[in-house]
């Protein structure tokens, strides 16, 4: 199987390669250049692979959440390729590709996966792996970090926190969860060498999509604060 995948939602940008069971991957934390890296990133990769667009069996893509116009930039960008090969598409959800960041790959316990969506809010969900397959726990949402609940984890291992949302607020989600928490990852990024792994497993299972039937994950319907939210915010 062949299959690109594209990662944007956060400050890091990164394209993956899947050529049966072997992935490549272009990855750089570089904020407001995605517009300027991804396209050339996936023509590098498939030139180096000797691999032709047409050859591809699907495009897959970090469907968020995340930063607004990163998602909507991978979405486009992956709906497009995919209407010009006529492929379909494989949406990943991008705090399910952080998860896969936990130690021993979600297989030492659940993972709580946390984006730092900014105006003091994260975006989490938490994720089990069982049996090799990866399930989730509860809804992904955004949140300030003081109303993010861990759900019950029947196996009572010690959670693994992954990504920014960590950090974010002065490391308010970390100081709330605290000894619950076995590990914690607060600079952790999502890749696309993980949205492309797990897209592959996706796509065997016949979870592929047509392009215009993906649905990017935002959450958030407000993308900037008001002058008085802002003040609010400060004085917490």
């Amino acid at each position: 199987m062949r299959l690109l995948a594209l990662e944007t939602a956060t400050e890091a940008c990164s394209v993956a390669l899947w050529l049966d069971g072997d992935v490549v991957e272009r990855f750089a934390i570089a904020p407001r250049q995605h517009a300027e890296l991804t396209l050339p990133w996936a023509g590098e990769l498939l030139a180096e692979a000797g691999i032709a667009r047409s050859q591809l069996d699907a495009i897959a893509v970090g469907r968020g959440p995340g930063a607004f116009t990163g998602v909507r930039l991978a979405i486009a960008l992956a709906q497009g390729m995919a209407l010009a090969l006529d492929r379909p598409v494989v949406p990943v959800s991008t705090l399910l590709a952080l998860a896969t960041r936990a130690p021993g790959g979600g297989d030492d316990g659940p993972v709580l996966a946390a984006i730092d969506a900014r105006m003091g809010e994260v975006y989490a969900a938490a994720f089990a792996r069982r049996d090799g397959a990866w399930r989730a726990l509860d809804a992904e949402r955004v949140s300030p970090p003081g109303d993010v609940e861990l759900p019950a984890d029947p196996a009572g291992h010690g959670w693994h926190g992954v990504g920014t949302g960590f950090a974010a607020v002065d490391g308010a989600l970390r100081q709330r969860l605290g000894a619950r928490l076995a590990t914690v990852a607060d600079d952790a990024l999502p890749h696309a060498a993980d949205v492309a792994r797990l897209g592959a497993e996706a796509f065997a299972k016949g979870e592929a999509v047509a392009p215009e039937r993906v649905e990017p994950a935002y959450l958030r319907n407000n993308v900037a604060l008001t002058l008085v939210q802002q003040q609010a915010l400060k004085g917490r």
